[in-house]
């Protein structure tokens, strides 16, 4: 039975719907911060500054529970994605600027 155990790990059930429903879980606060700390890790974007000639593309949260061979919840995984809908061709195609707001104070009361 030990050994069960061992290898469960405490992840939320429910996928939220929004950003703000996912800070009033733990687990999924958990997600978002792996999820950033990767982006950092990996050296994908850096800040720049906004001139009038760039197109700033918003981004977004997307919630998603990752199921084993059994179909049990395993993992919580929070992705930052872009708004690829704000895209035109020929324009902005080439280079993005997503806006990336990272908001260190995670204590945020939910109601």
């Amino acid at each position: 039975m030990l050994a069960f155990f061992q290898h469960v790990t405490f992840v939320s059930q429910i996928e939220p719907k929004n950003v703000n429903d996912a800070l009033c879980d733990s687990n999924w606060v958990v997600a978002m911060q792996d999820e950033l700390n990767q982006s950092t890790r990996n050296d994908v974007s850096s800040l720049v500054p906004k001139t009038d000639a760039m197109n700033v593309i918003g981004t977004k949260w997307v919630f998603r529970n990752k199921m084993n061979e059994n179909g049990n919840i395993v993992r919580n995984k929070a992705m930052l994605v872009a708004k690829g809908y704000n895209q035109e061709e020929g324009i902005d195609f080439d280079e993005t600027y997503a806006l990336a707001v990272i908001n260190t104070d995670w204590n945020k009361s939910c109601v």
